[in-house]
C-alpha cells in the first residue's frame, strides 16, 4: 500500500459522491482538496467551529451543520462566491441533510419540534411537526423521488410518506410499535422496514400504501434489535440483536431463512479461517556482533524507554485451530445501553458477505458466507475494533482498532499493514466511492492510503502464519 503524508483536521472528513474530491474540517474552515493530489481546491470559512459535513448527492454543494451556534452553511465548489445561511432562530439546529435532488436541505430543530425542507432554487420551505428523531427516522428511496420521515404525536409512531418533487405528504399511516427505533427503504423500494426500540423485539415490513406485510417478534422477555441492514442486491435483510445472534429474512416471503449465533468457544465442525494478530518481532542475528558495554547497556536503556524491550512494533496474523475461545466481557447489569450484542452489521457490495462484532466480545470480527450459510472467517485482534468497512467495488474489507496498523481481509486471506507515519493511530475509515483511495483518520490528522496490489489469490495456509505488510 501507499500512504500520503498526514494532514490537520479536528472534525468529520468526508469524499464525495463523484469519488474527485475530498472536504475536511479544520476547525471554523473547509478544506476542499483534490483526492489525486490532496492539493486544496477550495477553501471556505464558516462562522463557528464545524459539527458535520455532508457532499449533495451531484458533488456540486457542501453543508456544513454549526450545531453550536446553531446554523447551517452551505458552499457551492464551483461557485465559490454563492453561500447559504439557515438558521432556525430560537427553534435552533439538532441535525441537517441534503435531499436526493442536491437542491433541498432538510434540518430537524431542537426537542425534534419540527423537521424544515428548505430550498436553495427558491425561498419556500416546508414543515413537518414533530419528527421522532433529529439524525435518524428519515429514509430516502433510492431513485429519489420519495421520503419516509418518522413522526410521533399522542404517544403514536407514524410514517410520512412525502414526494421530493414537490415535498406535498402523499400519506400518513401508524405503525405498530411501542418506541419505533429507525425506518429504512428497501433497495428496490418496494418496501418499508421498522423496528421497535430495544426494550421489544419487533420487526415490521411495510409496503408504501402503509399495508403490514410482515411482522417478526424473534422472542419475548428480552432485549430486542440493535441493528438493522438491507442487502444490496435487496434479496436478504438482516437483523442483529442483543441475544448475540443475526437473523436474516428473504424477500419473498418475508421468513426467516438463516440465524448466525456469535458464541465465545468455536469448536469443530467449522471450516471458518480463524486469524488471530500476533506480535512479529524483528528476527537479528546478533551472535557475531561485538558490542562494548557501554554501547549494549545504552541500546537497553533507550528500548526500555521507548517500550520496545528491544523489540519491534510490528504484528501479523497467525492462522489458528480450533476449538478457540474469544476474548469476551460481561456488560454491566445495572447500567443502560448494555455492551452485548451486534452493534456492527454491514454487507459486502456483491451481497455474498456480510460482517458482525458483537460488542461483549469487541476485538473479533465475524465474517459470514451468506451462499453458503456459514461462517467464513474471524478476526481476531489485540484490541477492540473501531471501525470497519467493505470496499464498495469488490470483496475488501479493511478495519482500525486505534493502533499504528490497518487490517485487511479478502476471501483469498487476511493482512496487516504497517502505517509508515510516527505516532499515527487510527480512530476512523472511509473508502472512496470508487475504491480507489482510503481515508485513515487519526485524532488530529488525517493521511490516504491506495491499494497498489491485491492479496494473493491462492487460499490460506493453515499450516503457516498469514503475510505481514510494511510499506
Amino acid at each position: 500500500m501507499e500512504f500520503t503524508e498526514p494532514y490537520k483536521q479536528t472534525g468529520p472528513c468526508c469524499f464525495s459522491p463523484d469519488a474527485r474530491f475530498l472536504a475536511v474540517a479544520v476547525d471554523y474552515r473547509l478544506v476542499v482538496r483534490d483526492v489525486l493530489s490532496l492539493k486544496v481546491v477550495q477553501l471556505f470559512s464558516c462562522v463557528d467551529k464545524i459539527s458535520s459535513l455532508e457532499w449533495a448527492p451531484d458533488s456540486e454543494y457542501i453543508l456544513c451543520g454549526l450545531y453550536k451556534r446553531p446554523m447551517v452553511q452551505a458552499w457551492s465548489l464551483s461557485q465559490p462566491d454563492w453561500t447559504c445561511k439557515i438558521d432556525e432562530g430560537p427553534a435552533g439546529i439538532a441535525y441537517a441533510r441534503w435531499s436526493p435532488d442536491s437542491r433541498h436541505i432538510l434540518t430537524t430543530s431542537e426537542f425534534q419540534l419540527r423537521l424544515t425542507v428548505w430550498s436553495l432554487v427558491n425561498t419556500a420551505c416546508v414543515h413537518v411537526q414533530w419528527p421522532k428523531y433529529a439524525s435518524r427516522g428519515v429514509s430516502f428511496t433510492k431513485d429519489g423521488k420519495f421520503a419516509a420521515i418518522c413522526t410521533r404525536r399522542d404517544c403514536k409512531d407514524y410514517i410520512n410518506l412525502l414526494s421530493c418533487h414537490s415535498w406535498e405528504i402523499m400519506s400518513v399511516f401508524a405503525v405498530d410499535t411501542v418506541d419505533l427505533a429507525g425506518v429504512e427503504w428497501s433497495p428496490d423500494d418496494s418496501a418499508i422496514v421498522v423496528w421497535d426500540s430495544l426494550l421489544e423485539y419487533k420487526v415490521l415490513i411495510y409496503s408504501p400504501d402503509g399495508r403490514c406485510l410482515f411482522k417478526y417478534l424473534a422472542y419475548e422477555s428480552g432485549l430486542g434489535v440493535k441493528s438493522v441492514a438491507w442487502s444490496p442486491c435487496g434479496q436478504f435483510l438482516a437483523v442483529g440483536s442483543y441475544d448475540q445472534v443475526v437473523r436474516t429474512l428473504n424477500h419473498l416471503t418475508w421468513k426467516t431463512f438463516a440465524e448466525f449465533t456469535h458464541t465465545a468457544s468455536i469448536r469443530s465442525p467449522c471450516n471458518a479461517a480463524i486469524f488471530k494478530e500476533v506480535d512479529d518481532p524483528w528476527q537479528l542475528d546478533m551472535s557475531e556482533l561485538c558490542l562494548s558495554e557501554g554501547f549494549s547497556r545504552n541500546m537497553q536503556d533507550n528500548g526500555a524507554e521507548n517500550g520496545t524491550e528491544g523489540g519491534g512494533s510490528r504484528v501479523k496474523y497467525s492462522v489458528m485451530d480450533v476449538p478457540i475461545t474469544l476474548p469476551s466481557t460481561k456488560p454491566a447489569t445495572d447500567k443502560p445501553n448494555p455492551k452485548q450484542g451486534i452493534g456492527m452489521l454491514s454487507w459486502s457490495s456483491d451481497s455474498h458477505y456480510f460482517f458482525t462484532r458483537n460488542d461483549n466480545m469487541p476485538t473479533a470480527l465475524w465474517i459470514w458466507d451468506i451462499c453458503r450459510l456459514e461462517l467464513a472467517a474471524v478476526l481476531v485482534q489485540k484490541d477492540p475494533i473501531r471501525a470497519a468497512a467493505w470496499d464498495p467495488t469488490c470483496t475488501r474489507l479493511v478495519l482500525c482498532t486505534e493502533s499504528s496498523h490497518l487490517y485487511m481481509w479478502t476471501p483469498s486471506g487476511a493482512c496487516c499493514v504497517n502505517i509508515p507515519l510516527p505516532n499515527f493511530r487510527i480512530v476512523d475509515l472511509k473508502w472512496n466511492s470508487d475504491g480507489s483511495c482510503l481515508l485513515l483518520k487519526d485524532r488530529e490528522f488525517f493521511c490516504c492510503a491506495a491499494i497498489v496490489s491485491a492479496l494473493p489469490e491462492e487460499g490460506p495456509d493453515r499450516s503457516d502464519e498469514s503475510s505481514e505488510d510494511d510499506e
